[in-house]
């Protein structure tokens, strides 16, 4: 089996006629003249010294876009085009790079959508969406730009629990997605338990998400592979921003300390510990919404005082040294911090009966050597350290107890990328990683104590192969990943291919197809675990009920893209094997089960989009069918998988004029899955459930709003006020529900809602 798909890869990439459709070339235009069309065209103006641009002529296409325009005369030139906000562009000379070698020898994605539903989102002709924060346009419900948010609003992608750090693509779970800062693996990637996303977008340059088709490069992750990294490059000029929200201040600086040497900075902080919002009021209360914080809220008749403190915070930093022109360093730094403080105060003597807390925390590092061996050939050797941790003391009862989950992750690697020709890129490395798992539990009545450390050494080798003909309009890439993991004394394979081709002038083929393991996911103990919040805890494969995730998938895209309109279309099939019931958050019959399964998911996502001047619209589609199939249980019959949404439906548009920027959008899918108790309960101290997942909850349903405007200060200082709201019309969405018994042995339903209407407001000074 493996040696007809190895086949059918060498048939598909190399067997495939490689005929490019010429493009008719325009007559060439001074770039002066270009410009003022553009000028015309847009109502926008360029600020630039006339020896700029008088002696560069080029062809163009009339019909580009203004992002498409610009990013094709920063290709075609060694010229830099820089916003200074919605209408104001300077055009300045490109900073020669002392590190020659990464410019020459970084494998460049060729964009084929551009404004791929707003500004700032580009789809490459290797499959991945390219997004870029710094010229990011406006979305629906957010004030400022949210990295995860950003990427759930792609088709195929979404969070059921509405959580932005927990992603659902394609029917997988969020620890099924490799997320990566900076190269580091982060198993920690929200603030707010989730509901914010961890990463600053001021100073991230560029976030790549591939569903499929991976590179062999990249190990781990059966659903995705998201890459986030900030500038690279060392600027001309210092830059820095300070800005303020409902939640939390922040502020970035990048600076440089020599012609060689640059230093970046962010930090992040919230102020709910000292001012509450009517923001932080709705997060919260979407936080404890069926937790057993909330329950403690609702008990009836009690005279305690339930008091919360919490608060988060991020910094970041990043070192870049040129070293000469063949060689440079770079290093980062990353902390993210959460806390929740709950006491149980009694009002007759005002003393602290109980002190409960739950804090969440990572901490991330490397170190980048890039050297240039020859013209051709450029090597990349990295070291990493990862670690997370999740801690909580709970003393709401008589019962005291603490648990606490730690992930440590070491790696090294080393990359090669060797040019062949001027179509041909070969890429190959080795990949070491140690990750150690920790779990621990402590009972104080009946006393108990309980700590696992496991550990797992994976050795990766891979190798691929990266056609791109000269016309652009054919692409091809092949890789061959090997895994060796000492714990279970075995190699895994991973073949990984993409295909695309363009044809009859508008329209791109695309076939990607990938097969992955994954050695680490999370799992849930019970429920209420780590007070019901965040219940998830990483733990690492093992030989009885955790055993190691095996994906295979394949997809065929197909893309129209003409005169501002895109149709995209893309059918897919996936499996995953080796699903532990124990991972997948089971709140009925199989909650306690330990079984081992998979599940297969098939489905479409289609794309419609059409950019007009100021304006742009978007409506997308996803359908898909995803079903569990374990041994044992359910009679062997497939049942919907708790993450299946059958359908999904997104509505957005954005308006822009002059320094404005507006946009509103509607969201839509159907209900979650879920269990009912059956009408027979022969068991008072259990309940006993019907057919797993035959039912479906109502179906979501909300709009979001938002607004940005920008302005000038003084002479190098903008300033730019935003404000959104998220469920405008305060729909109340059931996003889970599940059946609990009380005291008196009756059962109860319980209703998890996705956020109420939450406004947002936000103001920032750039400088």
């Amino acid at each position: 089996m493996v040696n007809n798909f190895k086949s059918f890869l060498l048939i598909l990439l190399f067997g495939v006629s490689l005929h490019g459709y010429a493009q008719t070339d325009n007559q060439k235009k001074p770039l002066s003249e270009i410009l003022k069309q553009l000028e015309a065209k847009f109502d926008i103006r360029f600020s630039y010294a006339d020896e700029t641009v008088k002696t560069i002529n080029l062809s163009f296409n009339d019909d580009l876009s203004l992002e498409e325009a610009l990013l094709y005369l920063e290709e075609k030139t060694d010229l830099t085009f820089n916003r200074l906000n919605s209408r104001f562009i300077s055009v300045e000379q490109r900073k020669p790079n002392y590190n020659s070698s990464h410019n020459n020898l970084q494998q460049l994605d060729e964009v084929f959508i551009q404004n791929y539903l707003t500004k700032g989102l580009a789809k490459t002709i290797n499959g991945k969406i390219e997004i870029t924060p710094q010229k990011f346009g406006i979305l629906p419900g957010l004030s400022e730009p949210d990295i995860l948010q950003t990427i759930q609003t792609l088709p195929g992608i979404i969070s059921v629990d509405e959580r932005i750090s927990n992603i659902n693509i394609r029917g997988g779970t969020n620890d099924q997605n490799l997320i990566l800062y900076e190269g580091i693996r982060m198993y920690q990637t929200g603030h707010f338990f989730g509901l914010i996303s961890a990463f600053n977008p001021y100073l991230t340059e560029k976030v790549d998400v591939t569903i499929n088709g991976t590179r062999a490069k990249y190990g781990s992750g059966v659903s995705s592979a998201i890459s986030i990294e900030n500038s690279n490059e060392i600027g001309d000029k210092s830059e820095s921003g300070a800005g303020f929200n409902l939640l939390s201040v922040d502020g970035f600086s990048k600076f440089q300390l020599s012609k060689k040497t640059e230093l970046q900075l962010s930090a992040r902080r919230s102020y709910t510990d000292a001012l509450l919002t009517p923001t932080y009021d709705t997060y919260l209360e979407r936080i404890f919404n069926t937790t057993q914080l909330e329950n403690l809220y609702a008990t009836p008749g009690s005279d305690l005082q339930q008091n919360e403190r919490f608060f988060f915070y991020d910094a970041s930093l990043k070192f870049l040294y040129d070293i000469n022109k063949n060689s440079s360093i770079r290093a980062n730094l990353l902390t993210i911090f959460n806390r929740l403080d709950y006491d149980i105060i009694s009002p007759n003597d005002s003393l602290v009966t109980t002190e409960s807390q739950l804090s969440q925390r990572s901490y991330a590092g490397n170190i980048n050597y890039n050297y240039k061996w020859s013209e051709s050939t450029n090597m990349s050797a990295q070291l990493s350290y990862s670690n997370y941790r999740l801690f909580g003391e709970n003393a709401l009862t008589t019962q005291e107890l603490t648990q606490e989950n730690e992930v440590v992750d070491v790696g090294a690697r080393v990359d090669f990328l060797s040019v062949v020709d001027k179509n041909l890129n070969l890429n190959f490395g080795y990949q070491f990683n140690e990750v150690g798992v920790s779990n621990l539990e402590d009972v104080s009545n009946p006393r108990f104590r309980s700590f696992v450390k496991e550990v797992i050494r994976t050795q990766g080798i891979y190798t691929e192969a990266e056609f791109t003909s000269n016309s652009k309009n054919t692409y091809g890439r092949i890789g061959l990943r090997g895994n060796y993991l000492d714990k279970f004394s075995t190699v895994l394979f991973e073949p990984r291919f993409v295909f695309s081709q363009k044809f009859l002038n508008y329209f791109r083929l695309e076939l990607l197809g990938e097969v992955k393991n994954q050695s680490i996911n999370q799992i849930i103990d019970l429920q209420q675990d780590f007070f019901g919040i965040e219940k998830r805890r990483w733990q690492l494969a093992n030989t009885s009920d955790v055993p190691i995730l095996k994906s295979n998938q394949f997809s065929v895209g197909l893309n129209y893209k003409k005169k501002g309109w895109l149709i995209s279309a893309e059918g897919y099939i996936k499996n995953v094997d080796g699903v532990s019931t124990r991972s997948q958050g089971f709140q009925n019959q199989f909650q306690l089960a330990r079984a081992i399964g998979d599940y297969s998911i098939k489905g479409i996502d289609i794309l419609f989009n059409k950019q007009f001047k100021n304006f742009g619209a978007w409506l997308s589609y996803s359908y898909s069918k995803n079903d569990y199939e374990f041994e044992f249980l359910n009679n062997n019959q497939a049942f919907p998988n708790n993450l299946d949404i059958t359908h999904i439906l997104n509505f957005s548009t954005t308006y822009e004029i002059e320094n404005l920027k507006l946009s509103a959008g509607v969201n839509w899918h159907s209900g979650r899955p879920y269990t009912v108790p059956s009408m027979s309960q022969p068991n008072k101290d259990t309940i006993a459930f019907d057919t797993p997942n035959a039912e479906r909850l109502p179906s979501y349903l909300r709009a979001d709003v938002s607004a940005r405007y920008s302005f000038q200060v003084a002479d190098d200082v903008f300033g730019e006020v935003g404000a959104s709201v998220l469920n405008l019309l305060d729909r109340e969405n059931v996003i889970n529900r599940f059946y609990t018994l009380n005291s008196n042995s009756q059962i109860i339903e319980n209703n998890e809602l996705a956020l109420g209407l939450t406004p947002n407001f936000s103001l920032r000074l750039k400088f």
